[in-house]
């Protein structure tokens, strides 16, 4: 053994031993791991990632003999990443789940400091209650539960409704900030009329003495599908954007601002036979194919997405979306905290 090797070999057993006795006091050396810590762009550890809800309905609705909405409280399927099984998450920061509830049950009213979202996919003649005020879960709507206020779902219908929920759940529980509370009623009482949010909050009018902060949440809790796809098909006369096609954020009417302070949705229109140029981002996105059917090329991969197909697209992964036809797709991500800390960036070929 030369006189280098034999030097390397013996500072490699010092470091070894040195690292071994300060363990013992719960401490390790930054620069064994400051390329981890400190990367020079995101590696998120999660992967890219398809969802047919053809293939995956009947398993939801399977659940439907097996538990009970009351039983379960929330009878949802999880979608979890396939890299990070186990976490309850699609992204490191975001939840989704596909959720049920059939003709006569009621999901119990509770409340969470984990800000909901929900887009409805399949069946009519459910609800949701919000703070008093119910409204019909339509095919395409969005609807807001906020942190810390009470909701119930039910389904007086006759059919089995599904919706997908989307949750800021990882982000609170990195802050270890989760509360819940369930409410001593199986559901809350109605006091205000279905509607009376959206006319209030909703129709660029708003109460006299109503005054918001700009981390509020919406008061609007409800932006339904029609409303959504007429704007989409309004804006078909101008020219699609390259890296969008026709895309709009939602908002809080009051504040300009996302609906929820750690969500953003989003809803797009691509045009038949338009292809998107290459687009990064820092935000980890779940896309829904709400109508139409298109290709989504990830990273070298390539995902067909068909109505109701729910895709997860990491942090910093390219992304470009053909449609095959019309297609019409929500997304929801975590951008609000990462351009509240200063976090988030683009990137646009």
């Amino acid at each position: 053994m030369n006189t280098t090797l034999s030097a390397n070999v013996a500072t490699s057993q010092q470091r070894k031993s040195y690292y071994d006795r300060i363990a013992e006091e719960s401490m390790t050396p930054l620069w064994e791991v400051l390329g981890a810590l400190v990367p020079q762009q995101p590696r998120s550890p999660a992967v890219a990632h398809a969802w047919s809800y053809a293939q995956v309905r009947a398993k939801v609705l399977e659940a439907g003999s097996l538990i009970s909405a009351a039983e379960a409280e929330r009878r949802v399927l999880i979608l979890e990443n396939p890299a990070l099984r186990g976490q309850s998450s699609i992204t490191q920061a975001l939840y989704a789940g596909l959720q049920l509830i059939l003709p006569g049950e009621v999901a119990p009213a509770h409340r969470h400091t984990q800000s909901a979202l929900r887009l409805v996919l399949d069946g009519a003649g459910a609800y949701t209650a919000v703070d008093g005020e119910r409204t019909t879960m339509r095919r395409g709507d969005f609807i807001i539960t906020p942190a810390w206020t009470w909701h119930d779902h039910g389904n007086p219908g006759n059919e089995p409704v599904v919706w997908l929920d989307g949750l800021d759940i990882p982000i609170v529980r990195f802050l270890d900030a989760g509360f819940a509370e369930k409410s001593d009623s199986e559901y809350q009482a109605v006091t205000r009329p279905e509607g009376d949010a959206l006319a209030r909050y909703g129709s660029n009018m708003l109460p006299v003495d109503f005054q918001q902060q700009p981390s509020d949440p919406t008061k609007v809790f409800v932006y339904p599908w029609e409303r959504t796809l007429s704007t989409l098909h309004a804006l078909k006369a101008g020219s699609p954007d390259p890296h969008f096609g026709h895309k709009q954020r939602y908002v809080n009417p009051a504040t300009g601002r996302s609906p929820m302070p750690t969500m953003a949705a989003f809803a797009q229109l691509i045009p038949a036979g338009f292809e998107t140029q290459p687009y990064r981002c820092t935000d980890g996105t779940v896309y829904v194919c709400l109508s139409g059917s298109a290709e989504a090329h990830i990273e070298g991969q390539t995902f067909r997405l068909e109505e109701n197909d729910v895709l997860v697209v990491p942090s910093w992964h390219s992304q470009q979306f053909c449609a095959l036809t019309e297609a019409v797709l929500f997304s929801y991500s975590d951008r609000p905290v990462q351009q509240a800390l200063g976090l988030w960036r683009e990137q646009r070929s």
